[in-house]
């Protein structure tokens, strides 16, 4: 018994110094470095709320939400999904740091150092997370403009959604992000994945009006029940086409997915590092 009591602060420490401590200032190098950069902070806010308000006032009241034949403002309907642009904006991009320190050479130091690569998938999307979801959350102050007065309990509900769409996407970026050497391969990527990935989670028309095999899509994509989930907590009376318990619990298994898929990829190669 007194053996097990003296080696357990031991295995704490050890892990402490191998992951937290090395994960932790990851994430802090994460958080510095993107608000050391003013107009990338801008921009992640500023097109979006851009894009938000011009496509939501062309639209107008013309945009029907759903069968019913009710009428509701584009601005309103369009809020949830502006708010998700940000989130995958913020995440993705800040996933480009990976090859960022590939190329500066930092990468090759911190996996040649006695430290696990766990902590350098934990660090690094700890701290994309942590930008996405602040992002996203900054992005709140608009809601009185579009008629949602958010409650304690939602806007606690709100924060966790945002914040499990933060932690899946930030991972997945990750996953792209570390085969890659060249961020015009990245960019590529993002065009041709991601942008139809966000334009098909029913953040830019609701699932019901869309024709058969775009809901297909749409069911299957994993941004669609964050858009859900959204507009259910801000939208109390929408009546979306997924329960808010369904549509969290899907964000938790993508969030799994998606981390479990980073550290299998940062690991594949343990006996070559990336150059």
């Amino acid at each position: 018994m007194a053996t097990q009591t003296a080696t357990l602060p031991v295995g704490i420490s050890a892990a402490k110094e191998e992951l937290f401590l090395p994960a932790l200032t990851l994430w802090w190098r994460e958080i510095v470095r993107f608000y050391r950069q003013r107009a990338r902070v801008v921009g992640v806010i500023a097109s979006p709320v851009l894009f938000w308000f011009v496509i939501g006032s062309g639209f107008g009241t013309s945009f029907h939400s759903g069968g019913s034949g009710t009428s509701q403002h584009y601005l309103d309907y369009f809020y949830p999904g502006a708010l998700i642009m940000i989130v995958l904006f913020t995440s993705i991009f800040t996933m480009m740091s990976v090859i960022e320190d590939r190329k500066e050479g930092f990468l090759l130091s911190v996996l040649v150092a006695p430290v696990s690569r766990s902590a350098i998938v934990l660090g690094k999307v700890l701290g994309g997370t942590t930008l996405a979801a602040a992002q996203g959350l900054i992005f709140l102050v608009f809601a009185p403009f579009v008629g949602v007065h958010i409650g304690i309990a939602n806007l606690l509900l709100v924060a966790l959604t945002v914040t499990l769409v933060s932690f899946s996407l930030t991972a997945l970026g990750f996953v792209i992000a570390w085969p890659m050497d060249s961020t015009q391969a990245f960019h590529a990527i993002i065009n041709l994945f991601l942008i139809p990935l966000w334009l098909l989670s029913g953040a830019l028309f609701p699932l019901s009006g869309a024709s058969l095999w775009l809901r297909v899509l749409m069911r299957i994509n994993p941004l669609t029940y964050g858009v859900e989930a959204l507009r259910d907590l801000l939208y109390p009376g929408s009546h979306g086409e997924f329960s808010l318990v369904a549509s969290l619990a899907t964000l938790i298994l993508f969030s799994l997915i998606m981390f479990g898929l980073a550290f299998l990829i940062a690991n594949r190669r343990t006996e070559k590092a990336p150059a």
